[in-house]
């Protein structure tokens, strides 16, 4: 999952960074309004986390020129405002869900799990497909009740499948969800990633859990 942080006080902004990344999301970085207006506009994030009061641009402000412009990624707000005014203004601009500093970083994971599922359509955080369930509070993966030992790199590549079925998603789309900006687009890694999964998910290849479309790129079998 690909997220965009937007917040000025720079050691917060590097706290969130390291505590995302080491959670296993792809992240982006803005400090200020209008650097994370251009970010959301030019690329595709899975969630925004933005502070309302940055500079050059407040988080009111992005927030609102994002939806605007048909930006739907989910936004998480960041406000040091205990005014319950606040939190009503930046719902009402379009944010998702809202976060009281100083907050527990165990309640900002939660929030950005609940958000992500959420804006997939899936309110339970176990997603379950055939004999394949993915718990995205563990960050596990088992078949038949029987737990499966991926990498961190493969359980990103199933858990964006599992979280998008409907959609077929390209070998660029995933690397851009699991991977920071200056990854080589190019690279052949993803294709090792799905050969891999298919293996370990399916080893018999009995129930074949991921397609591929020719040309377009993979998708979570809906008949499993």
């Amino acid at each position: 999952m690909r997220i965009l942080i937007a917040e000025d006080d720079s050691r917060l902004l590097t706290q969130l960074d390291s505590l995302l990344q080491q959670h296993g999301y792809s992240v982006d970085l803005a400090d200020n309004g209008e650097q994370a207006l251009y970010q959301l506009n030019e690329f595709t994030y899975d969630l925004a986390i933005i502070d309302i009061g940055l500079p050059k641009m407040d988080g009111f402000e992005v927030i609102r020129k994002a939806r605007q412009e048909d930006i739907r990624c989910p936004v998480l707000i960041l406000t040091a405002r205990d005014r319950w005014q606040e939190k009503v203004e930046g719902l009402d601009a379009g944010a998702d869900d809202y976060l009281t500093k100083p907050f527990h970083n165990e309640e900002l994971l939660a929030r950005v799990k609940a958000l992500i599922r959420r804006a997939s359509g899936q309110a339970n955080p176990v997603i379950q497909f055939g004999p394949i369930s993915l718990d995205t509070v563990a960050e596990e993966i088992t078949v038949n009740d029987a737990p499966l030992e991926l990498t961190a790199y493969e359980y990103k590549v199933m858990e964006y499948l599992m979280l998008n079925p409907q959609k077929v998603v390209s070998k660029t789309e995933l690397t851009e969800h699991i991977y920071d900006q200056d990854f080589d687009l190019d690279s052949n890694v993803i294709e090792v990633f799905v050969g891999r999964l298919r293996k370990k998910l399916d080893p018999d290849n009995n129930f074949k859990p991921i397609e591929t479309l020719r040309g377009r790129g993979y998708r979570i079998n809906r008949n499993l």
